[in-house]
């Protein structure tokens, strides 16, 4: 039964989605007829146009997060890669970005694992996102190797250095999935 509320609850969520769409378009219609004959001013169009425009994108976000593991909390790992003490530093500038960005959306961040550099930065860091909806959505995009060119303030002669991180998202599953070992295999 709670499986099935679910889908219920995700079908009513786009139909909820949809009419807002579809009621904001039609006041944005009347609103400009209006405006045609000087009812109302060009101020109280522009206010019904950016409604229209939000209820658009809020459900064209909706559906860019469909996918089932998207609501889910994330595990987010950072590797420093090459680069040295320059890539520790750029992991450890992304770690504190992805810090910064959970924090502002609602996210509670744990860090599970976290190895130091040896002389700035980190070597790698394993967090934990969760709190918040979506959490894996957002992030999964972030999945890939980061590159970062700058003037290093760890090189004596003030060259151009480029550093290299990796970043894994992975969905933080929840105990409804069942994995079945078969005995046989084993």
């Amino acid at each position: 039964a709670e499986e099935q509320m679910k889908k219920v609850k995700a079908i009513k969520k786009w139909i909820d989605g949809y009419n807002d769409c579809r009621l904001k378009a039609d006041e944005l219609q009347l609103a400009f007829d209006f405006y045609k004959d000087e009812m109302v001013t060009e101020e109280e169009v522009d206010h019904d146009y950016e409604q229209a425009v939000k209820a658009i994108e809020d459900l064209e976000l909706m559906n860019m997060l469909r996918q089932k593991e998207d609501p889910m909390d994330c595990v987010l790992k950072i590797n420093s890669g090459a680069g040295g003490t320059e890539a520790q530093d750029w992991a450890q500038m992304l770690m504190r970005m992805y810090m910064r960005w959970a924090e502002a959306h609602g996210y509670k961040v744990t860090i599970s694992s976290l190895l130091d550099g040896e002389d700035a930065g980190i070597k790698s860091v394993t967090m934990q996102i969760e709190g918040g909806e979506y959490a894996y959505g957002f992030l999964k995009s972030e999945n890939g190797v980061h590159r970062l060119v700058r003037v290093s303030p760890y090189n004596a002669q003030g060259k151009r250095m480029t550093s290299f991180a990796s970043v894994f998202v992975s969905p933080l599953v929840d105990d409804t999935i069942e994995v079945y070992v078969d005995p046989a295999k084993l």
